[in-house]
């Protein structure tokens, strides 16, 4: 009671300061005198709570672990056993009844072969320094004239400079062509072994043996999405949405194979060379891959900073932030509140 009233008097609420002790604030009430503000005792663990009359007894709870441990029911789960019992011309107890047993004896884990529902974990955080340790990569659809057919873009891009160090469109989603793909991209970025980081989602050609073999001939390290999360690679997804708002995007589709790779090509030359990216500074990913931007970055720190100097009544705060990024992180860890 003196803490709480402490906390309160600090500025707490009283229900905050409740649960930090772990008493609910009915209970506080319950202890203090309306009329006389009087502390009672703590009443709480000499109450008398009486069994409630409809408490199954022992021989009937394990009548009903004996039943679902049977051959014929082993497998099955209340929901199953509770109708079958009833045909045949026998009731023990409700379903919820017979979960709550399970539960309480630890045999409410899956019960037939079916797998389990997984529980996936956050994939682990990826830090990349530098160019060419961590990738990301994915597929999407481009559209063709045809209604109903489309052609696949599969497209790699370094975390660190966004840049798109592999691209092309593919007729179908394949392992092979992912393969490919991945090997044009090391090979042009040298870096076979360096021991790169390549993250995607779950998808077919994203675990097909093929592009596992290829990415162990590579030295590739492989990292995932956890199955219908597409936050987990938001690089990617990013990615696809400047690809498909872009002014020259092809609303009508494309005409043919051919004419969807020139178009991703010149989209990739513009994206890589041209395209002044907001998450790194507004340096093109071409710059930024060769290190260029940490001069870029200076002169424009020199150059607001002297624009300050020239008008200092124009500036209510500090100039923009033009500091180098030098950390840039895939699905970093959350820092507890």
């Amino acid at each position: 009671m003196t803490l709480v009233e402490e906390a309160v008097f600090k500025g707490a609420r009283k229900t905050r300061a409740c649960e930090v002790i772990g008493v609910s604030i009915r209970t506080l009430q319950r202890w203090v005198d309306s009329d006389t503000g009087a502390i009672s005792e703590d009443m709480r663990n000499s109450s008398d709570r009486p069994t409630p009359h409809n408490k199954l007894s022992d021989e009937e709870r394990q009548t009903i672990l004996n039943i679902c441990n049977s051959p014929e029911f082993a497998n099955c789960p209340p929901n199953l056993i509770v109708p079958s019992l009833a045909d045949q011309g026998t009731y023990i107890a409700s379903e919820a009844t017979f979960y709550r047993v399970l539960r309480e004896h630890n045999q409410l884990a899956s019960r037939s072969r079916a797998k389990a529902k997984g529980c996936y974990k956050r994939p682990r955080a990826q830090k990349a320094t530098a160019p060419n340790q961590v990738w990301s990569w994915d597929i999407s659809y481009l559209p063709s004239v045809i209604k109903g057919n489309h052609y696949y873009l599969y497209m790699i891009t370094d975390i660190f400079s966004r840049k798109i160090v592999g691209t092309d469109v593919f007729e179908q989603e394949l392992g092979e062509h992912a393969a490919e793909l991945l090997q044009r991209a090391v090979w042009s970025e040298k870096c076979v072994t360096s021991q790169v980081v390549l993250h995607s989602d779950n998808g077919a050609p994203m675990r097909s043996f093929t592009l596992l073999a290829k990415m162990q001939d590579l030295g590739i390290i492989s990292s995932y999405s956890r199955p219908r999360v597409s936050n987990d690679n938001p690089y990617s997804e990013s990615l696809f949405k400047t690809v498909k708002y872009h002014p020259t995007w092809p609303v009508a589709g494309f005409s043919s194979l051919d004419d969807a790779r020139a178009w991703v090509a010149e989209f990739t030359h513009w994206y890589n060379r041209e395209h002044k990216h907001s998450g790194i500074k507004y340096v093109t990913p071409q710059q930024r891959h060769n290190g260029e931007d940490i001069e870029i970055l200076v002169q424009r720190k020199q150059v607001y900073r002297q624009a300050q100097l020239t008008s200092p009544e124009r500036w209510s705060r500090q100039t923009r932030d033009w500091n180098y990024i030098s950390e840039v992180f895939l699905n970093p860890e959350k820092k507890a509140a």
